[in-house]
């Protein structure tokens, strides 16, 4: 798929393991911290919360930008990052 970012064609590479939150696709430097402040320190704890939401990217999308300080591009592109993962690898 020649639409993906570097970042997203790494994530979707192999199953997400033990990876920082901060191999999330859309997921700046900043958001990586503000995401570990709030207990997010891993790329399969941000999954869990977005498999909590029930893969509905608007409320993920929603939760990042108002809990968490994403911009709404970071959040578009988490919650992309994440769905295409289940859509690989559940």
């Amino acid at each position: 798929m020649d639409h993906m970012s570097p970042k997203l064609r790494a994530f979707l590479s192999e199953p997400i393991g033990e990876k920082d939150v901060g191999w999330v696709d859309g997921v700046s430097h900043e958001l990586a911290i503000n995401l570990v402040t709030k207990g997010f320190s891993k790329a399969y704890i941000l999954l869990g919360q977005f498999l909590l939401m029930h893969k509905n990217e608007a409320e993920f999308q929603r939760w990042l930008i108002c809990c968490c300080g994403a911009t709404e591009c970071e959040a578009q592109e988490s919650s992309n990052c994440l769905k295409e993962w289940c859509t690989c690898f559940l």
